[in-house]
């Protein structure tokens, strides 16, 4: 951020106030780190709370915003135990986007890591939705293609989650969530080759903002199994979000199928324009589609792509059940021993 000039904008913006920085949040932020900053809120008793960074940054900034305000006899962890249910007050906060991804600036959830007990939890809490997000596409341009790449298959995920399940007749949800992806395929490959093309990355800035900001996701069933199953692999391996979600989808939508028929045909058919052949060839085609898709951006999509030969899977499954994750999918029927499945599926 110093690099690309955002820190000089938000410091020329606010300049007359009482301004404290607070940097180094990880990506998936930690509980550890988060807690250093809310001991600095409380003493200093900040009233606004301002996330300059990716998604990583607005996530730790929501729980910084919840836990400085939290309940005196809880230890702030309890916010991630109760997904955010006992929140009562947060101290209120805005953000300036420099990492299309997440959806974060748009919605009122976070996703946060204890490292101490390798827990990576989510919360959510219409108390800490920013108040405002500035997107600014030309503060992308400096970003490695990393990132970007991460950024576009992150967004592409969100909207699967909500997109692939079962037919509910929501055309208007459907051709949204259609035309994400369908962009995102689009510009995702153009952001690495063309990284700053203005038009471009303002699609793919505008579109993983869309892709977890409610609209798409509005009355229909949603899945979030791949998230789940993905954020115990990044908690316990440290790989990126978006890697565990490249590695996990595709075995997910093999594994799923039959329960996933109808919607993974239109998807086949709207998406990747597959209309020819048998309907499982059509259903394997689109999947095979969206592997390679991935890969083209640069997310490998196998265990094995980041040295892991599948040993921790038990260990794996044994999180899960910690969290109760036992009943997951759209027809709450992935259990530990489909997960299990999955796991093996992506090695």
């Amino acid at each position: 951020m110093k690099n690309n000039g955002v820190l000089d904008q938000v410091y020329a913006a606010l300049a007359g106030r009482n301004v404290q920085e607070f940097s180094g949040i990880e990506p998936n932020p930690t509980y550890e780190t988060l807690m250093k900053a809310v001991e600095v809120v409380r003493a200093e008793k900040i009233d606004f709370l301002l996330a300059v960074g990716g998604g990583s940054v607005v996530d730790g900034t929501k729980f910084i915003a919840a836990a400085a305000d939290y309940l005196a006899d809880r230890d702030p962890w309890h916010i991630l135990k109760t997904v955010g249910s006992e929140i009562v007050s947060a101290i209120p906060m805005g953000c300036v986007l420099t990492l299309p991804a997440t959806g974060s600036e748009s919605n009122s959830g976070a996703v946060i890591t204890r490292k101490s007990s390798g827990d990576k939890q989510h919360f959510f809490s219409p108390l800490v939705q920013p108040l405002f997000a500035v997107l600014d596409p030309v503060v992308t341009y400096s970003l490695p293609p990393r990132q970007i790449a991460n950024g576009v298959v992150d967004a592409f995920v969100h909207t699967i989650e909500q997109y692939l399940t079962y037919p509910v007749d929501a055309k208007v949800q459907d051709r949204f969530a259609e035309g994400l992806l369908l962009t995102l395929l689009e510009d995702g490959p153009r952001a690495l080759a063309e990284p700053e093309n203005y038009a471009v990355r303002a699609n793919v800035m505008w579109s993983a903002t869309m892709a977890l900001n409610g609209l798409i996701g509005a009355g229909v069933p949603q899945d979030w199994a791949t998230h789940m199953l993905g954020h115990e692999l990044t908690a316990m391996h440290g790989l990126d979000h978006a890697q565990t979600l490249a590695v996990v989808l595709p075995a997910l939508l093999v594994e799923k199928k039959a329960q996933k028929r109808e919607k993974l045909l239109q998807y086949a058919d709207r998406v990747w324009g597959l209309r020819e052949g048998s309907e499982e060839s059509r259903i394997d085609g689109a999947i095979a589609a969206t592997r390679a898709f991935f890969e083209q951006m640069g997310v490998p999509t196998h265990l094995s792509d980041y040295q892991l030969d599948g040993s921790s899977i038990p260990a794996l499954i044994d999180k899960l059940h910690q969290h109760g994750m036992t009943a997951l999918g759209e027809h709450q029927d992935i259990t530990l021993e489909v997960s299990q499945r999955i796991y093996q599926a992506a090695r």
